[in-house]
């Protein structure tokens, strides 16, 4: 997993005035925890970008004011209507402590399901799991290539060792669904072999 350099301001005051007068100079609040003491500070929102506008997962290398912390993103809040970037959580990562992370779920293979006209729906983007950081994949890859019209992959059906699914085991984060097109493909098909069926001889007796 790769790692993204940040680098920010400690917050000489924490609360709402200060908050406010950080995000108006483009400068979004954050906390760091889970280790021996929080750590308020700052950072550029642009500085962001390739960590939040982004749908790959990232490690962080934090230095603030000095101090290097090497940490997750644990949570980002965002403004209801604007969508600017309002506060972000980061947990410094400890040795031997397992973490909990969002990663992206990427198919592999093709379906003979989609080859016949069905839809591939994938119904999680990403997949919450708990395990330590170096046991963290950049992706966690579903095979796709045995799938027909109706079958899917449930989260019950994906191992990695070392990590802990968090997500409900009878959840569905992949199918193959029908469509119109593979209904009418299999509708031709039944009259193809009624009416072959209908044509054929029967033997005399």
């Amino acid at each position: 997993m790769k790692s993204v350099s940040i680098s920010g301001s400690p917050r000489a005051n924490v609360g709402k005035t200060d908050a406010s007068a950080l995000r108006n100079s483009k400068r979004v609040p954050c906390v760091l925890y889970g280790g021996k003491d929080q750590v308020h500070f700052s950072v550029l929102e642009a500085d962001f970008k390739d960590l939040i506008y982004t749908p790959h997962v990232s490690t962080v290398d934090l230095d603030v004011d000095g101090k290097k912390f090497k940490a997750i993103i644990q949570e980002a809040q965002f403004h209801a209507v604007k969508d600017n970037l309002l506060h972000v959580d980061f947990l410094e990562i400890i040795a031997g402590k397992p973490v909990t992370m969002n990663i992206p779920v990427r198919t592999t293979g093709t379906s003979p399901g989609v080859r016949n006209g069905g839809k591939l729906n994938k119904k999680l983007k990403t997949l919450r799991v708990k395990g330590l950081v170096e046991k963290m994949p950049d992706t966690i890859d579903i095979a796709i290539n045995t799938l027909e019209i109706g079958q899917g992959v449930r989260v019950s059906d994906i191992a990695i060792e070392g990590l802990t699914f968090l997500n409900a085991s009878n959840i569905t984060v992949v199918s193959v669904q029908t469509t119109r097109a593979a209904v009418a493909e299999e509708t031709k098909a039944a009259a193809a072999g009624a009416k072959g069926a209908a044509a054929k001889p029967v033997a005399k007796k």
